[in-house]
């Protein structure tokens, strides 16, 4: 099930590579189609957005009431309810503890410099719809939002029939303002230009399909999207302390998302490797989603075996994986050797699933090697900054001459003449 790969310095590294591209970017006739209908709306607009929300929702758009969030709210399970208002305090307990503040301090020269930290005034958060929706993820996206002082948050979902109660739920519980049933490309469309009653947003995140996806890429540049996210990966770094059927349990958490997901074990013990392979067949067979796990497995997942940790954790580097376990005898001693990873989970009582949930730290991470410069979604994707300096006559004073040297270099004489008019004799 698990095929195991003894690292010899070509074997793993064709493999890290295969994963790294199994995502491959979106068709050209995803790309033109997503082109077209973001150009449609951007000239047609509102009428635009109806056709294709009726053409593949078989829906019109419209916007859901507080009182239809409550309803919701009201019929969800109470242990769901429980658990999602506990995962929403940590969320928001996790993102006050980052949050960046306005700061003023006196330069060197005297000046008084520094930033000022506004949140965004609008974002926009696009949850799939159907089968699909994840009322987690509606958390993650507009929980961090709100600390950032977001003026107004506004989700998007396709309107169709059998719209998840859960996550009308979740937007009740982190305060989402506005929850409108549209979806697809026309939902980024109008997050993007601003159209009837769907208003333009600053920002835009949350996942979605192909289609959405190249959408999001089309619209980035108008407005501020959080990362475009392939398909879930987790890469478990073990030595033989490591318990098999933990191991073999959390790989299984990643390759059951999708067919395309990758769950990789990298560890200095073959034996662990085989004990892990075994464990995975045994609990394989009483979960529900065997037939997406195997090929999962059978395509994108694997076990390496390296004669030692420093060289495991070069590897995990390489791969840059959205979730990275590890499970050793002294995970803290390993830690100073990741340098990429989306979200790390040190020592047997951390499993992935916590994460993904109740722990605090957000679930949208960067993946398919992105880690390597991309961040998890944060408080801090939410807001902007701004510069501030103001200088008195005495503190300028001493500057000038050098300012005015440093313009008339780069051949801008306005630039030198708007100090040197400052201290021109009367």
């Amino acid at each position: 099930m698990l095929p195991i790969v003894k690292a010899d310095g070509a074997a793993e590294l064709a493999l890290i590579g295969r994963l790294r591209f199994r995502a491959a970017q979106a068709g050209e006739e995803i790309n033109r189609t997503a082109a077209a209908v973001m150009e449609d709306v951007r000239v047609n607009g509102y009428e635009a957005v109806r056709k294709y929300s009726l053409q593949f929702d078989k829906a019109e758009p419209r916007e859901f009431s507080q009182a239809e969030l409550q309803a919701a709210y009201d019929g969800c399970d109470p242990a769901l309810i429980q658990a999602m208002e506990h995962a929403a305090a940590n969320i928001r307990d996790y993102n006050e503890h980052l949050l960046a503040k306005t700061m003023e301090w006196v330069s060197p020269d005297g000046g008084q410099v520094g930033r000022i930290v506004r949140g965004l005034t609008r974002v926009g958060i696009y949850v799939p719809g159907g089968t699909a929706a994840y009322p987690s993820s509606v958390l993650m996206n507009a929980v961090p939002a709100k600390v950032a002082g977001v003026e107004e948050i506004v989700m998007v979902t396709p309107p169709t029939s059998n719209l998840n109660q859960a996550v009308l739920a979740a937007a009740k519980i982190a305060g989402v303002d506005r929850v409108i049933g549209v979806g697809g490309i026309q939902a980024v469309a109008a997050l993007t230009y601003g159209t009837g009653f769907i208003p333009k947003v600053d920002k835009l995140v949350g996942p979605g399909n192909a289609y959405v996806a190249a959408a999001k890429r089309l619209a980035y540049g108008t407005l501020d999207i959080d990362m475009v996210a392939g398909p879930s990966e987790v890469l478990v770094l073990a030595d033989e302390t490591a318990n098999p059927k933990f191991v073999a349990a959390d790989l299984m958490s990643q390759a059951e998302h999708d067919r395309m997901a990758s769950a990789m074990l990298i560890t200095t013990s073959k034996e662990l490797a085989e004990a892990v392979d075994k464990e995975i067949v045994r609990q394989m067979a009483y979960l529900s989603r065997k037939d997406i796990m195997e090929a999962s497995f059978r395509d994108f997942g694997a076990a390496i075996v390296c004669d030692t940790m420093e060289r495991a954790a070069e590897l995990a580097n390489l791969e840059a994986p959205e979730h990275l376990e590890i499970c050793t005898e002294n995970p803290r001693a390993v830690l100073p050797l990741i340098k990429n990873a989306g979200a790390v989970f040190l020592g047997s009582w951390a499993p992935e699933p916590l994460g993904d949930y109740l722990a605090g730290p957000d679930h949208v991470l960067p993946t398919s090697g992105t880690a390597r410069f991309f961040s998890p979604l944060s408080v801090d994707s939410f807001l902007k900054t701004m510069s501030v300096l103001e200088f008195s006559r005495e503190t300028l004073e001493p500057m000038h001459q050098e300012v005015e040297t440093f313009a008339q270099a780069e051949h801008l004489t306005a630039h030198a003449n708007a100090v040197h008019v400052r201290f021109e004799e009367a």
